[in-house]
């Protein structure tokens, strides 16, 4: 997978004809946003961070490094599986944007994911 294959911006940011496939990445849906404008392909709920791991974070990127180990655990789980292997499947065939509603831009879930993903990890379970 190479960079250009795959993106990362804030679901609030105008949709661009070059975003590709957008892929919501979020467990919630973005307040003040409705469907419709957020031109959002798919919503892959499943691979956000668990609840209970999002509390923890929420508001301390002191923390990011944790979070991000944390949040990689999560990832490799035989609950995940099915998104990551969705996610990958979609890789494959377009280029991907992966939507998030955090205002902080350099520590939240979009971005963990994709660290995670270009390290490799995510193509060690088949798919």
């Amino acid at each position: 997978m190479t960079k250009a294959r795959i993106g990362l911006k804030r679901v609030y940011e105008k949709p661009a004809a070059d975003d590709g496939m957008r892929i919501l990445v979020d467990r919630l849906w973005p307040r003040g946003i409705p469907k419709d404008k957020a031109k959002v392909d798919l919503w892959l709920k499943d691979i956000a961070p668990s609840h209970a791991l999002r509390k923890r974070f929420h508001g301390k990127p002191a923390d990011w490094d944790a979070f991000c180990a944390a949040y990689g655990a999560e990832l490799e789980n035989a609950a995940m599986e099915h998104a990551v292997k969705e996610l990958r499947s979609h890789l494959r065939k377009r280029r991907v944007t992966l939507l998030y509603a955090a205002r902080d831009e350099e520590h939240n879930n979009a971005v963990a994911l994709l660290q995670w993903m270009r390290k490799g990890k995510a193509g060690q379970k088949g798919g």
